[in-house]
């Protein structure tokens, strides 16, 4: 039996209606958690509630380079603005046309970010232009901290997060500083999942300081101590790093309450004291440099982070101290000294003065020459004679 062609009209009618019956509804402004599905060349395809689909524009998600944020199966937060021919349109940030009165109010009750022009200075701060209306952007508010250079943001382009919103629109504070500290917060999280203690990471060091470096980890900032750049004692840090230099270390430490990150450039290079034990025998001498002085001795280094002691009674002679009992040796100054002995277990190398290059080497030279003479072993002499 053949279908009537009105009654076929109207199931399909019927059918298209309970289609969209089944489709969640949205209210502009409502955030939703959701998924990439694709990624087309101007617009980002997101999973809603069943089979349909949410639009976002590409744009919101790419850098100044053309650089796409986000990849297929990436969740996303973003926040619903209408319903346009059966699409579903969402956004990151409110801005231009979607900016109107009741959607900054609506951005204002959800913390929905917002997109506003940098107009000029103000008393205070900076006036903002959100679609047709204005906004205003305390100095504390701008930036990720203060500069001093505030001129620098006028003219730009930055999100906001709406503080205030009263008299229906007339009186809009809003800041800058809120969507930086959100994104940190964001990074943090991140960063608690992958890093961990031990793990080796690479940076690049942000600022110096006399009592070590700053160094960018992608979002957070490390702290590399001065005592943890190498081996050998560090007197000058600028003369080692410098800002931007990439570098490798490991994590000593993570405390997550005051967001401190311990890095150390030292543990990753070869222990010298696995070796010491071996290398320095005891009664052999060895050259070293002066390091540090104390009231009782000399620190020699044999080789970076590894320094020997010098009791200042062990030096070679009473000449080498003046009255005061000081010792007459200088910082950097090069030493002829003999190993005592080698403590691995407390990593301690106890030295004594020895003598210098020059005179092992003029030494040497009078007792070759001399051996050959008579003068020099008279028992020799008497002996031929005989």
């Amino acid at each position: 039996m053949k279908t009537s062609e009105p009654a076929a009209s109207e199931d399909f009618a019927s059918l298209y209606e309970k289609s969209f019956s089944k489709m969640e509804t949205y209210k502009p402004g409502q955030l939703l958690e959701t998924v990439v599905l694709s990624i087309g060349k101007d617009t980002i395809f997101l999973q809603l509630n069943g089979k349909s689909e949410g639009i976002l524009p590409r744009e919101e998600l790419t850098d100044k380079e053309g650089n796409l944020s986000i990849h297929i199966g990436d969740p996303l937060k973003v926040y619903f603005l209408k319903a346009d021919n059966g699409e579903m349109q969402f956004t990151t940030r409110i801005s231009g046309e979607s900016a109107g009165p009741e959607m900054l109010e609506k951005a204002f009750q959800e913390k929905i970010p917002v997109e506003g022009l940098v107009e000029k200075e103000i008393k205070g701060g900076f006036q903002i232009k959100i679609g047709e209306s204005r906004a205003f952007c305390p100095y504390s508010q701008m930036g990720e901290k203060r500069t001093d250079n505030s001129a620098d943001y006028v003219g730009k382009h930055l999100r906001f997060k709406i503080q205030e919103y009263k008299e229906n629109g007339r009186n809009i504070l809003v800041s800058n500083r809120a969507i930086h500290e959100e994104a940190r917060l964001i990074t943090l999280e991140s960063l608690k999942k992958n890093l961990h203690e031990g793990m080796v990471i690479k940076g690049s060091i942000k600022s110096i300081q006399d009592f070590g470096a700053f160094v960018d980890l992608g979002g957070a900032q490390g702290l590399l101590p001065v005592s943890e750049i190498g081996r050998a004692r560090v007197d000058d840090i600028r003369a080692i790093l410098s800002v931007g230099q990439e570098i490798q270390a490991s994590i000593l430490k993570i405390d997550w309450k005051t967001e401190r990150i311990t890095l150390s450039m030292k543990s990753l290079l070869a222990d010298p004291w696995d070796q010491a034990v071996g290398k320095y025998p005891e009664g052999t001498k060895h050259v070293g440099k002066v390091v540090r002085l104390t009231d009782f001795g000399a620190f020699v280094a044999l080789e970076p982070g590894l320094d020997g002691l010098v009791h200042i009674s062990d030096f070679r002679s009473a000449g080498k101290f003046g009255d005061s009992g000081e010792i007459n040796v200088k910082l950097g100054q090069t030493l002829s000294v003999q190993v005592l002995g080698v403590d691995r277990a407390n990593r301690r190398i106890s030295l004594k003065q020895a003598t210098t290059r020059e005179e092992d080497e003029t030494s040497a030279k009078y007792l070759g020459s001399a051996a050959d003479s008579d003068t020099y072993n008279p028992f020799a002499a008497l002996l031929r004679k005989k």
